[in-house]
């Protein structure tokens, strides 16, 4: 729970005011990784539709060559294109680089990208659990806390 990583602090050693701030840390650490879980869930999504529309192109009989396609500029904006062949398709291979590759090759790339993101979803999805559970310690902890001040409270 310190800023160290794997550093072990006995809770009961803390005052209310730090496990306060223990607590706020971690509430906001959860709020980063839930916020980049979803992002994950975002992208993988977006690989598998691009997955799909690779496996889907062999199928489609409006996918020959020197037919007329809408070609997406962004999520809103098309223009007007001709397929220049059928055997190959361009690929976002991130931070705004494309590559040309053959229609198997691209099969290949969105499903690894899809396994590769699987992979980091388990992994974070661990992570949030573990914070989770912390989080829940240390509410407990605070309680008592509170629980024994106001019960060693001297009444007036």
């Amino acid at each position: 729970m310190a800023s160290g990583g794997n550093e072990t602090i006995n809770l009961d050693s803390l005052s209310a005011q730090q496990l306060s701030q223990v607590k706020k840390q971690l509430d906001e650490e959860l709020e980063h990784l839930t916020s980049s879980f979803a992002q994950l869930h975002a992208a993988q999504s977006k690989f598998r539709e691009c997955l799909r529309c690779v496996q889907d192109k062999n199928k489609s009989p409006a996918l020959r060559e020197n037919n007329s396609i809408l070609v997406p500029l962004t999520n809103s904006l098309y223009v007007r294109g001709t397929l220049s062949s059928a055997s190959h398709v361009v690929v976002d291979i991130g931070t705004g680089f494309y590559v040309e590759k053959e229609i198997k090759s691209a099969a290949d790339f969105y499903e690894n990208k899809v396994g590769e993101v699987g992979a980091n979803i388990k992994d974070l999805e661990a992570i949030v659990q573990g914070k989770t559970n912390n989080v829940r310690v240390i509410e407990e902890v605070l309680r008592q806390k509170m629980v024994t001040g106001t019960q060693q409270a001297p009444t007036p």
